[in-house]
């Protein structure tokens, strides 16, 4: 059946008693946007120069046929259909529904999925980029169809979509594990966090060390800590010995401060490899944060940070941090990924 068939055009003057079949939005630029009529609304004489102003001359009375599907049944089946661990959806808002976050936490946002339903046509999903750090509330995804009415096969095949994902995982072609959903939140783990603080000038006390309390902050705001700190002169034994002195004692994550240029007394890289990492790399596309360090011993992080991540509000290191809190394992060509977009200021 076509579409047109299902809407009936009745002008607003001959509407009084008859219920709106979708929400009617109010722009006022510069002061309001948003619903001035919701669906299901019955319209009253006083309505009509409402309806006028904003240039409804008519409105549709619809008779939805079997197969199709309003626009607001249909958005709440999308987000459904996208929603996975740790959010929720929102009732539909002029045609719309939201994905929102349940925590503080890592939106993880499937690309390939949301690519893939936005080609299907008729429909829009909108996310934010994967791996933003998000709070309860926030939103992740909009969802809607573009029509008033859609075909009921659209919103399956984006069903059908996620529910395949499992199968996509198993094939290394989409990111997650069996289960999860394509929009979803990772919790951060409270991490201890062993501080290595490197420099014969802050060692000796020619300078008041300032590295330590930023560490401390960016890490605060995951919910993790610096259990200990500890400082040592520019000698790559010494830095061998604190790194493996954190090792012992089990700490989440170890966090090296200075040192980390490329001049020749810059020792902290050479200590890090010393010490037995596994160097994921050293150095990233991004500016600032370069000259970061990205390794593990054995499962251990270990970031050899550069001053940047002192006096910069956004470095390497917070894109990072983040995914490390969060318990995601940092690979090469996650870091190579991060050029693309990572020019913030140099």
């Amino acid at each position: 059946m076509d579409r047109a068939a299902m809407m009936k055009e009745i002008r607003v003057e001959d509407a009084i008693g008859m219920v709106l079949a979708h929400d009617l939005t109010q722009i006022i630029p510069g002061k309001f946007k948003g619903r001035l009529f919701q669906k299901g609304h019955v319209i009253q004489q006083q309505d009509i120069p409402a309806l006028l102003s904003i240039g409804k001359e008519h409105i549709y009375i619809l008779d939805v046929q079997q197969g199709y599907l309003h626009e607001d049944d249909a958005a709440i089946r999308l987000a459904k259909a996208a929603a996975g661990k740790l959010v929720e959806w929102t009732e539909p808002h002029e045609g719309k529904s939201n994905i929102v976050s349940r925590i503080h936490g890592l939106a993880k946002i499937d690309k390939r999925f949301v690519d893939q339903v936005n080609r299907l046509g008729e429909i829009a999903l909108a996310t934010i980029p994967n791996n933003t750090v998000v709070h309860p509330s926030d939103k992740l995804a909009g969802t809607r169809v573009i029509p008033l009415l859609v075909e009921e096969e659209k919103v399956i095949q984006v069903e059908q979509l996620a529910q395949s994902r499992n199968a996509d995982i198993e094939n290394g072609q989409a990111w997650g594990h069996a289960g999860n959903g394509p929009i979803e939140v990772k919790p951060f783990k409270s991490l201890r966090v062993g501080l290595i603080t490197t420099g014969n000038e802050v060692y000796h006390g020619r300078i008041e060390d300032k590295f330590g309390p930023k560490v401390e902050e960016k890490l605060s705001a995951f919910g993790s800590r610096v259990v200990e700190q500890r400082l040592v002169p520019d000698h790559v034994e010494e830095i061998v010995k604190q790194i493996r002195h954190f090792a012992e004692q089990g700490v989440d994550m170890i966090l090296l401060t200075g040192g980390m240029s490329v001049d020749p007394d810059d020792r902290t890289p050479g200590a890090i490899k010393r010490a037995g990492a596994e160097i994921v790399s050293y150095g990233t596309p991004m500016l600032p944060g370069s000259m970061l360090l990205m390794a593990y011993l054995k499962d251990t992080p270990i970031l050899g940070l550069p001053g940047c991540v002192m006096h910069d509000p956004h470095t390497s290191f917070d894109v990072l941090l983040p995914r490390i809190c969060a318990g995601e394992r940092i690979t090469a060509d996650e870091i190579a990924d991060m050029g693309y977009g990572g020019l913030y200021s140099c």
